[in-house]
């Protein structure tokens, strides 16, 4: 199938449909969740519409769990589907093993054809095949067109023979009949025109003995039957394509078939190759969007989302991950990335993942996002920490002091939770190095006049602190640090006379006194 430019970025004729067709295995890779939200922007910028279709027709590796699993990253993602098994749909049903009937009609609808036969070959038939055809220059030999008028099909067994197998209820598989010498064509969004030899392919199997289909038919029917127009997946399925294309042509369906756009890979930060599980253990942060439970093992895989991330920066990154924009600047909201997104700016080359990178969006995503929008999450991490959060208009404040010091959501606990909790304990070694008699006088001194105040804030408190460094000629900045590790702890917070201002006159002079109590 051959198009122009013009073919494919002029206005739409009918409606954009897409898909994200996950297999329900185990947890969500970045990879995954990028094709999602790719299908989903191109689908939302041409007003179309998201279909979120389930492939689990490989029963051996089907996870409890994982499809829901899939839904609730895909929700915490802010993807929305059109369409899905949750929510139903025009075309339904939308997961695979429900729709396991409709695969078989049209599994048949090739044998009879001619573009498809039935194969009853036994595993050790196979492995035979295998250890017999092994050469040096073809260590994996495949079921192919040199192969398959020697093995136990319908191709060369005499039809009174396949008849006997099938009363006999002999197990068989279809396989797709790849024809000889051919150059199978298409033409990518992503990476434009590209051909297949014919003689480099094997005869897939279309239908398990199962009954069940392989990806190679059910995803040509489904697309074909929930009439998607543009199909978005990772570039590994490019050597998938020519068998798909002869399934469209061969089903008499190829003036429908979808354009496709094979997404560059996300690879690992430290060298080439695909960003896998391994990398993110390795090397120390997650490639799940959420926690990932092994139902088996109940091992628990960290995920963005309980790491810390807001879901606004995790799709920013992910979209920023193989695509770029016109407008010099890395931060988009959701809505923007709908507007600017085009498949023209999707790079061939793959991506590396950078953590430091996807850090600091969510460090911008934390910093320019109001306090109010915050504050759902914030107060669930805290509370998770026992911290007794009862005032929201005081966590508001707090979030709104410290907020531009979190990298990660999770931050909030170290940066905040001196607002609510006094010290358990105080760098005193920080403040011992430059102690001075002086300074212990100064402090005794401050604390009186904290008393005395009738406005406590920021400003009046700076103020008191000044008046009386001055007096005693001692330098301010050298007073500060001090004054900060009595109030927080440690070496860290936002500007320390807010801090003194958030927490009240009577908590800042009992943490001042607690620590010169310590130093005397």
């Amino acid at each position: 199938m051959h198009f122009t430019l013009e073919d494919i970025f002029s206005p739409m004729t009918k409606e954009v449909r897409t898909r994200f067709a996950p297999s329900p295995t185990g947890g969500l890779h970045l990879g995954g969740v990028r094709t999602a939200l790719y299908s989903y922007l191109f689908a939302k910028k041409n007003n179309g519409k998201f279909i979120l279709r389930i492939e689990d027709t490989d029963q051996n590796r089907y996870v409890a769990g994982a499809e829901q699993y899939i839904m609730n990253c895909l929700d915490w993602c802010g993807i929305q589907p059109d369409e899905s098994p949750a929510q139903g749909g025009e075309y339904a049903p939308y997961r695979q093993s429900e729709r396991k009937e409709m695969y078989k009609k049209y599994a048949l609808k090739l044998v009879e054809s001619g573009h498809a036969y039935l194969a009853f070959d036994t595993p050790e038939e196979l492995e035979e095949m295998r250890q017999h055809k092994k050469t040096a220059s073809n260590p994996s030999p495949q079921y192919d067109h040199q192969v398959r008028n020697h093995m136990k099909n319908s191709l060369r067994l005499l039809p009174a023979e396949v008849e006997a197998l099938l009363a006999s209820e002999t197990p068989y598989v279809v396989r797709i009949k790849v024809p000889e010498n051919e150059f199978i064509s298409f033409d990518d969004l992503i990476r434009g025109p590209i051909s297949n030899d014919s003689n480099l392919l094997d005869d897939k199997v279309l239908l398990k003995a199962d009954g069940m289909p392989t990806y190679h038919l059910a995803v040509v029917v489904d697309d074909y039957l929930m009439k998607i127009t543009h199909a978005f997946r990772g570039e590994e399925w490019l050597p998938s394509a020519p068998i798909h294309i002869l399934l469209w042509k061969y089903l008499g369906w190829e003036n429908e078939m979808p354009f496709w756009a094979h997404l560059p890979l996300i690879l690992k930060p430290d060298g080439n190759g695909k960003l896998s599980k391994r990398d993110g253990d390795r090397l120390g942060f997650p490639i799940y969007a959420m926690d990932w439970t092994d139902p088996t093992s109940f091992e628990i895989t960290k995920g963005f989302k309980e790491i810390g991330f807001l879901p606004q920066a995790f799709i920013n990154m992910l979209a920023m991950l193989g695509w770029s924009s016109t407008e010099a600047k890395e931060i988009f909201s959701k809505e923007e990335l709908i507007d600017k997104f085009s498949i023209e700016r999707v790079h061939k080359a793959g991506a590396k993942f950078d953590y430091e990178k996807a850090k600091w969006y969510n460090h911008e995503w934390i910093k320019n996002t109001p306090a109010q929008e915050l504050l759902p999450a914030v107060k669930f991490i805290l509370m998770d920490a026992q911290l007794n959060i009862s005032d929201e208009d005081y966590l508001l404040q707090v979030i709104s002091l410290v907020k531009d010091r979190c990298i990660l959501l999770n931050d909030f606990v170290t940066q905040a939770s001196f607002f609510f909790k006094t010290p358990t304990s105080f760098d005193t070694e920080a403040v011992l190095q430059k102690w001075t008699i002086e300074k212990q006088q100064f402090f005794q001194e401050l604390l009186p006049l904290f008393e005395m105040m009738t406005i406590w804030n920021a400003t009046s408190i700076e103020s008191v602190f000044k008046e009386l460094s001055v007096a005693k000629q001692i330098k301010m900045g050298d007073l500060q640090m001090p004054f900060r590790v009595m109030l927080v702890g440690g070496k860290y917070g936002p500007a320390v006379f807010n801090i003194a201002e958030a927490i009240g006159k009577k908590e800042t002079a009992a943490r001042c006194q607690s620590m010169l109590n310590l130093i005397q």
